[in-house]
């Protein structure tokens, strides 16, 4: 399934992304939009050695983020590597109560292991941190082409089609401006956003919207949809 949604995408032309903001529910939904930008990365996953990866905690409350305190995290593709060096080295606690059920991750690994095969795995989720707490985390790890950072995040949720739309588009709109004022009701991974565009005005990251598409569009009823949207941040060249 994931091979199939990766080739269903043009191939892709540019620089490789050095973020990506991509949706995390069930794949007959939002696959294809998270495959838009996975895309991206593909044509460069060989360099790709370490994958930084922040979704939010839907089930139980983290304030800041924490990690999966696992060595390492297994799919139907395999195993996927952490990286609990940089966790420690950042006082990042371990809290596998919170990881044990958590989707907003564990959907984003099997597309990683396609893309870049050879990356360890820095995964953290949270609820609540401020916008610079999560950025000064991301910059700690930013490293070079060798490090990918990855948030993970829905958008508007059980909107009909058409209000669901207007209100994604606006978020989007604040997003590619690099805002990092989103609340929840607008994503529910704000928590990683917010932060990543901390840094993005920062280092000057320039945000692309790839996909904005949502269950309507999908494979889910128009009348309660949730909204989802894929962004490649670049590094501008010097």
């Amino acid at each position: 399934m994931i091979d199939h949604m990766l080739g269903e995408v043009a191939p892709p032309e540019g620089p490789c992304p050095k973020a990506l903001i991509v949706p995390h529910a069930g794949y007959i939904y939002s696959g294809p939009i998270a495959a838009s930008a996975f895309a991206r990365v593909k044509p460069y996953g060989k360099q790709i050695t370490r994958v930084v990866l922040v979704g939010p905690a839907h089930r139980v409350f983290v304030e800041g983020l924490a990690g999966p305190g696992a060595s390492k995290l297994a799919t139907p593709l395999g195993e996927l590597v952490v990286d609990e060096d940089a966790l420690r080295s950042l006082g990042v606690p371990a809290n596998a109560a919170a990881h044990a059920r958590e989707h907003s991750l564990e959907v984003e690994l099997p597309f990683l292991q396609r893309v870049c095969p050879s990356a360890s795995i820095v995964p953290m989720c949270g609820s609540r941190a401020a916008p610079e707490a999560v950025g000064r985390i991301l910059e700690s790890l930013w490293g070079g082409p060798e490090t990918l950072i990855v948030i993970s995040s829905d958008l508007s949720h059980y909107h009909p089609y058409v209000q669901g739309r207007t209100i994604d588009k606006l978020t989007c709109k604040a997003i590619v401006a690099r805002e990092s004022s989103i609340v929840g009701d607008q994503a529910c991974g704000s928590i990683g956003i917010n932060g990543l565009m901390w840094v993005a005005r920062k280092r000057n990251l320039r945000v692309e919207l790839v996909d904005l598409r949502s269950s309507g569009d999908t494979a889910g009823k128009k009348d309660e949809v949730v909204g989802y949207g894929a962004f490649a941040l670049y590094e501008e060249a010097a």
